[in-house]
């Protein structure tokens, strides 16, 4: 297996891990995520690509066959909705802006984003722009054009892609998501949502992108 197969894929497992991890930060479905497996999938991932993390997604697993899915419904309403004051406001505004207050400059920046990406939030998604699922799934989708770019030897287009993920960690959301994950701790002794707040602090604490880098994307990314 040549270095430039080995980082693919794990570029490839780091890019699941951003969609599984979004998929834990919507309404909570217990019977969706054990039959998806998506908890299984997500601690599997995280052996690989963040030790560190792995440990955290399978207390998730198992913190997930303790609790009803009403049990689990109050505490994300109680942590991310209200109706009264949010206990982990999921909002990068919050923690980026003057004021802890939605719909902010930084989440007018993350729009633009978005569209010079070409995207746009689907219809269906009632939330805002800087809602934590939604940019841990753009993260997503940068990684995975950013795969399929070293799928075709596309060492431009891929340090392309590279480059929109670290400026996005680096600008938005890894500077968010540290006092967030506080704030979930500190607001609940739910045991999934606990070991949620540490697996994903871990992960994006720990993302590094010259992780076993070939020398030509390195090359391309210093041009990009």
């Amino acid at each position: 297996m040549t270095l430039s197969k080995q980082y693919t894929e794990f570029e490839q497992a780091r890019c699941e891990c951003f969609k599984l991890l979004a998929a834990c930060f919507y309404q909570p479905g217990k019977d969706a995520l054990l039959e998806e497996k998506t908890l299984e999938g997500l601690s599997g991932l995280l052996r690989r690509v963040c030790p560190e993390a792995a440990l955290s997604a399978s207390t998730m697993r198992d913190a997930l066959l303790k609790y009803s899915n009403e049990e689990l419904l109050i505490e994300y309403a109680k942590l991310f909705v209200g109706p009264f004051e949010l206990k982990a406001a999921p909002y990068g505004s919050v923690y980026l802006d003057d004021g802890r207050k939605i719909m902010g400059d930084s989440t007018l920046e993350v729009t633009k984003i978005y569209k010079e990406e070409g995207l746009a939030l689907d219809e269906n998604f009632k939330e805002l722009p800087d809602h934590i699922a939604a940019e841990l799934e753009f993260m997503y989708y940068l990684a995975y054009q950013e795969v399929e770019a070293l799928e075709k030897n596309d060492t431009e287009k891929a340090a392309h892609f590279l480059n929109r993920q670290e400026y996005f960690l680096r600008t938005f959301l890894g500077r968010w998501v540290a006092p967030f994950c506080e704030k979930i701790k500190q607001g609940t002794e739910n045991e999934f949502y606990q070991a949620l707040a540490d697996c994903l602090a871990m992960f994006i604490t720990k993302t590094n992108f010259s992780d076993a880098m070939p020398e030509e994307l390195k090359a391309g990314l210093a041009q990009a």
